[in-house]
Formats: structure tokens, C-alpha cells, sequence
């Protein structure tokens, strides 16, 4: 009898929680109002080529998308798209999907890091080993002399005053005043939230603001050559189809000194197939982003605990290093696979092994993700 009564709770506790999530804002901040830098589309992009086959499980979770939230899945091996579904809808809760284009949400923060490798390799910032002393906006702040592998590596010593280090999370500096680092942008978080404070041991403490503090330091460094550089990785080197985009902070809140950057990014999902292609390809091909990835690789740290949550690659996975998640539990730790996460079940999963890449997007993480993420990486 106890049994039955347990999971009668479960169940119950199961339903509500998905319709929670369904109920949920999933989106991302509304597309025009944090409108930020446009990267045009490039005539001589990459032309996919398919071998398409259906999938039971992937057809059954897109056969009941009102509750899995799936909208868009590709496989992509052997140089070519083997599965391609998609059921993406016109608009989310009054926001128009404009251009078919998808938010990243935190899978933005591994983009911020291959922009940054490629600041690297085009000059405007010397090494990953350097400090960000150079800067006058964290002046006097935890971040001042950071290192900028150490932020890659959300190593910023800032867990006394944000991210899921925080214990109590009501503690956190910015939720008190009802404030959030991507809506009021990096000025008046350093000015007003930060000025004065003192960096603590430097351990993995996953925030959004060490990201969008990365992204606003290769802004201050390339300067004038900021846009210059956008188009170049994204026009030049991944040759996207459509514009892309990174958001700034919100038109509310426009700072006087620059315009606050932020990582979340909005591709259409062909394209970031095509962003993820040319992260495997510079690998294999050892250019210098290649070379900035595996030096990230080679430089990881493990996160805070091994809890495993088999829903998500963010969540299941040992070991972060410069902005991307690695060694998947349950999957030889020799196998190099790189996993990028985002809110609401956005996942990318680059396994360089074996030249099999996964994207998905969704508006809600209800799907089966341990089934047609998961295990279609491991076998």
C-alpha cells in the first residue's frame, strides 16, 4: 500500500513539475529589445549534404512536443545530416521566432569562448595565461588581475557574492535588489554591486556573469575591431547561411561608457550546426582555434560534485574548461566530446572522436534527453 501511495505522489509531483516547465518562460530576453551585434550571413556558406533516416525515439518525443517542448533535432556523422526534424512554432507566449533564428541561452557562453580563441589567434589578447589587469572597468573589484583561463574555467573567486556556489542563493548580490547581470549590463554591476571587493579561493563556481565579464574583456581589447571580429569568425571562418546575432544588455539600461555585451546568441538551426562543424574541423585540422580548443581541453577542471542528472550535458558531465562541458559520465574518458548547454534543454554535443555532432532546441527540457542525446553519442 505504501508503495502505490509513493508513486501516486511521484506521478503527481512528475505532472506538475512538467507543466511547471511548460508553464515557464523558456525563451530567451525578447529578440529586439536586446538586439545586439548582427553578423550577415556568408554567400559561400557550408552546404550540408543528408543521408536522411527516421528515428523512432526522436519521432515519438517530436510526436508529443507539447509536452517533451523538442522543436528541432540533427544528427549529423559521416559528413552528413542522417536525421532532421523539426517542429518549431511561428511565436513563444507573444515573442515572434524571427528568421527561424533560436536562442542559445548558455550554450552562448561556449561561444563567447571560441570568440575568444579566435581574439587570441588574430592577436588582440596574447595568451589565456594573461591578466586582466589591463581594464579600468574592474578596477578595485574581485576581478581585478584575474586570469583570463581561470575565468574560462568559471574559477573567478566571486562564489561570496554570485553563482551556484552561493549558499543561500537569496544571498546573491543582484537578486536582492531584484537585479540581473544580463538585463542591466557589466557597468553598474562592477560599479554599484562590486566596487571594493576581494576575490576568494578560486574554485568552479558557474555563473552567468563571469561569462558576460570574458565577453566585455575581448570587446575592450579588439575596440573598434569588435564587429571586425564578429564577421570574421562567423562570416569568414564558420560561413553561416543566415545573420547571427549576440544580444547586448537591455535598451532600458544603455550605459554611457560602452555598450554592455552578453552571450546570449541566436542562430538559425542549420547554422549552428554549422558553428559546431567548424569547432570539430579546426580540431582535426589543428588550426589555431583547434589548437586554442585542445589547450582548454587540456586545462579543464572538475566541478563541484559528480551528481548526476541524466537530462542535460550541463548536468552530466565531470569535468568544464574554457566555457564547454566535458567527460560525459558513463563514457570512456579517453573520448573527446565536447557538450555546449543551454536553458530549457538547448544542446550541442560535438563528439570529435568520431565526427558525430547532435543540436537540439527546445522550449522546455521535458524530453528524453538520456535517449536520443545520450545514448546516440555513447554507441
Amino acid at each position: 500500500m505504501k508503495k502505490i501511495f509513493f508513486f501516486i505522489i511521484l506521478g503527481i509531483f512528475l505532472s506538475f513539475n512538467a507543466q511547471a516547465n511548460k508553464n515557464k518562460n523558456t525563451w530567451d530576453y525578447p529578440l529586439l529589445e536586446y538586439s545586439g551585434w548582427v553578423i550577415k550571413g556568408s554567400e559561400n556558406h557550408y552546404k550540408f549534404q543528408s543521408n536522411l533516416r527516421e528515428d523512432k525515439d526522436v519521432l515519438k518525443e517530436f510526436k508529443n512536443n507539447k509536452n517533451t517542448g523538442i522543436i528541432s533535432y540533427l544528427l549529423f556523422e559521416n559528413d552528413k545530416i542522417v536525421i532532421d526534424e523539426s517542429d518549431i512554432p511561428a511565436e513563444v507566449q507573444g515573442d515572434k521566432i524571427i528568421d527561424g533564428l533560436l536562442p542559445s541561452h548558455s550554450m552562448g557562453k561556449s561561444l563567447v569562448s571560441y570568440v575568444t580563441g579566435h581574439a587570441i589567434c588574430e592577436g588582440y589578447i596574447d595568451s589565456v595565461n594573461v591578466k586582466l589587469n589591463d581594464w579600468p572597468l574592474i578596477k578595485d573589484t574581485l576581478y581585478e588581475d584575474a586570469v583570463l583561463l581561470d575565468l574560462l574555467n568559471m574559477k573567478g573567486g566571486d562564489q561570496k557574492y554570485i553563482g551556484e556556489r552561493l549558499k543561500p542563493r537569496r544571498d546573491n548580490i543582484l537578486k536582492k535588489d531584484k537585479e540581473n547581470v544580463n538585463v542591466i549590463g557589466l557597468e553598474k554591476v562592477m560599479n554599484k554591486y562590486l566596487k571594493g571587493t576581494e576575490k576568494s579561493k578560486l574554485i568552479y563556481n558557474y555563473s552567468a556573469l563571469t561569462t558576460n565579464v570574458i565577453m566585455n574583456y575581448v570587446k575592450h581589447k579588439t575596440g573598434a575591431d569588435w564587429d571586425k571580429l564578429l564577421h570574421k569568425v562567423f562570416n569568414e571562418h564558420v560561413k553561416v547561411k543566415n545573420s547571427v546575432q549576440f544580444q547586448k544588455s537591455s535598451r532600458k539600461y544603455a550605459q554611457t561608457v560602452f555598450d554592455s555585451a552578453r552571450y546570449s546568441f541566436y542562430a538559425d538551426r542549420y547554422d549552428y550546426l554549422r558553428i559546431a562543424k567548424t569547432m570539430m574541423d579546426d580540431w582535426h585540422n589543428d588550426t589555431c582555434a583547434g589548437k586554442y580548443l585542445k589547450t582548454i581541453y587540456e586545462n579543464r577542471v572538475q566541478k563541484k560534485d559528480n551528481t548526476k542528472h541524466a537530462t542535460d550535458v550541463g548536468l552530466y558531465t565531470k569535468s568544464y574548461g574554457g566555457q564547454i562541458h566535458f567527460d560525459i559520465f558513463g563514457i570512456d574518458k579517453t573520448r573527446k566530446i565536447l557538450g555546449l548547454s543551454g536553458f530549457a534543454g538547448q544542446q550541442i554535443l560535438i563528439d570529435l572522436d568520431n565526427k558525430r555532432i547532435i543540436v537540439v532546441s527546445s522550449l522546455y527540457r521535458n524530453y528524453d534527453w538520456k535517449k536520443i542525446v545520450y545514448k546516440k553519442i555513447k554507441n
